[in-house]
């Protein structure tokens, strides 16, 4: 299973990656979560005891793989950075790319091409659970990443600022060819925001669940623990959901899912 989970700021993305990687562990699965969002915090969020050096700060590692100046390699070799720059604990290997900030280096910009690279490298390997939480702009996943990703899920709470985001990130990944797009509904309080999500997702995007808010969620937030034990039953069924509906190109039932 390889996930790209995007959102507006504040939705809870983070928070919804952490807890799928740690149902994907006691599943058994092989789990690598990637921090893809510039301001990156799912280390935290998944109880990592000491701050990851982001990727794209590693400029000796982008000079020697992508080039520098001019002279930049668009498909550098990332096949080893996976197993040297990762970070494990409790069955969960963690990579962090970090933002790139680079006044006037365009896209094509040496870490851009790296980080590319190491996405398309990952989506495509077997045998493992990815889950990559990303920035509301979805710049990564390139044309020649996007065939190895079974599905980008689009986070949204019951808000039109939320929902705003989500039809801007829905036009950014048609751009780029990806046409598995799933929505989850997240920290729903009321009908009336399950009610305002169905009404405005953009058309052809499912509503795949709807997480209910859960106050000892908040609380981990509060206090910078991460969420421990059992994941909350919606999260349970909504990665069971994804398990089994992700084998073809759309997913036509809209269960609801809450606890």
């Amino acid at each position: 299973m390889k996930l790209a989970v995007a959102g507006k700021g504040g939705v809870g993305k983070t928070t919804l990656v952490a807890l799928l990687a740690r149902e994907a562990v006691t599943r058994g699965y092989r789990v690598i979560a990637v921090d893809a969002d510039s301001d990156a915090n799912l280390a935290m969020t998944l109880g990592f005891p000491e701050p990851i050096i982001p990727l794209a700060t590693e400029w000796d590692l982008i000079a020697d793989r992508a080039g520098t100046g001019g002279l930049i390699k668009l498909n550098p070799t990332v096949d080893d950075i996976p197993d040297r720059y990762s970070v494990e604990q409790n069955g969960i290997r963690l990579l962090v790319l970090g933002g790139v900030r680079q006044g006037g280096g365009g896209c094509a910009c040496p870490a851009n091409a790296l980080l590319h690279s190491l996405l398309r490298h990952l989506f495509l390997r077997q045998g493992e659970v990815v889950l990559v939480d990303m920035e509301a702009g979805i710049e990564h996943l390139g044309r020649g990443t996007v065939q190895g990703v079974d599905a980008l899920i689009v986070v949204v709470e019951g808000d039109r600022r939320s929902l705003e985001t989500a039809a801007r990130i829905v036009h950014l990944a048609h751009e780029i060819g990806l046409d598995r797009i799933l929505a989850v509904g997240n920290k729903i309080r009321q009908p009336e925001e399950e009610a305002l999500i169905r009404e405005g997702l953009p058309d052809g995007i499912p509503l795949l669940s709807v997480l209910s808010y859960l106050e000892e969620i908040r609380a981990t937030g509060l206090s910078g623990n991460p969420h421990e034990g059992s994941s909350p039953p919606a999260v349970q069924d909504l990665f069971t959901l994804l398990e089994g509906r992700l084998g073809s190109a759309t997913v036509s039932s809209e269960p609801r899912v809450s606890c």
